[in-house]
C-alpha cells in the first residue's frame, strides 16, 4: 500500500475522528454519558467551541511551516480537512451564542454585534471563514485561478481577529489569549520569512529565443 493510499484510507479517516472528537465530548457531557457542563451549560459550550476553533486554526497554519521544517509533504493533505473544521468548531461557536445565549432574538443580537467590540471581531472572523470554507472546493479552486489563493491568505487575518476575540472576551485573565497570540505571531513570522526568501530566490534566465517567442 503506497503513501496515498494509507493517506485515504486510514490516515484520513483517523485524523477526521480526532478531530470531531472534542464535538462528541460536549455533546457526551451535554447529555451527562461523558461528563457535565457544570454550573453555566451554555458559557462552557460556548467557551470549548471557541477554544477549539481557535485551536484548529493554529494547527491549519503550522502545517505548511512544520511540512517545510520536516519535509513531510503529506501534511499538505490534511490541510483542509483542518481549515474546514476550524469553521465548523467556530461556527458552533456563532450556533451557541445565537440560540442558547441570545434566543435568536434579533434586537439583541444586533444590539451585541454593534455595541461588543468583541463580538463584532468574532463576527467578522466568521464571515471571513465562511468565504474560504465555501471556496475550498477544487472545482471552486478552478474557477477562482489566482484568485483563490489571494482570498485564502485571509486564514492569517482570520487568526489575529481570532485570538483578538478572546483575548477582549476574557478582559482580566489573559493568560491563555497571551499563549494563542505568541504562537500565531510565531507562524506569521515564519511566512513572512519564507516569503521574503521566496522573493529573494534569483529567476531562471529567459533565452533570447524564449524572449522572442
Amino acid at each position: 500500500m503506497n503513501t496515498a493510499t494509507q493517506l485515504r484510507f486510514i490516515g484520513k479517516p483517523l485524523v477526521f475522528l480526532a478531530c470531531l472528537l472534542p464535538f462528541a465530548m460536549v455533546v457526551g457531557d451535554a447529555f451527562n454519558v461523558t461528563g457535565s457542563l457544570g454550573a453555566n451549560p451554555v458559557e462552557e459550550i460556548l467557551d470549548r467551541f471557541g477554544n477549539w476553533g481557535l485551536r484548529f486554526i493554529v494547527i491549519t497554519l503550522a502545517v505548511t511551516p512544520l511540512r517545510r521544517l520536516t519535509g513531510w509533504n503529506w501534511l499538505a493533505r490534511f490541510r483542509r480537512m483542518l481549515g474546514l473544521f476550524t469553521f465548523f468548531y467556530v461556527f458552533m461557536h456563532f450556533l451557541t451564542w445565537l440560540v442558547l445565549d441570545q434566543g435568536i432574538l434579533l434586537s439583541a443580537i444586533l444590539e451585541d454585534i454593534v455595541k461588543r467590540p468583541f463580538i463584532t471581531i468574532g463576527f467578522l472572523a466568521l464571515v471571513l471563514l465562511f468565504a474560504l470554507a465555501v471556496t475550498s472546493t477544487n472545482g471552486m479552486r478552478r474557477r477562482m485561478g489566482r484568485r483563490w489563493q489571494q482570498l485564502h491568505y485571509a486564514v492569517y487575518p482570520i487568526a489575529i481577529l481570532g485570538v483578538w476575540h478572546y483575548w477582549w472576551q476574557v478582559k482580566k485573565d489573559i493568560a491563555e489569549p497571551l499563549i494563542y497570540s505568541a504562537i500565531v505571531a510565531v507562524l506569521l513570522l515564519a511566512r513572512v520569512i519564507a516569503v521574503r526568501r521566496r522573493s529573494k530566490r534569483p529567476r531562471p534566465a529567459v533565452s533570447s529565443a524564449q524572449a522572442q517567442s
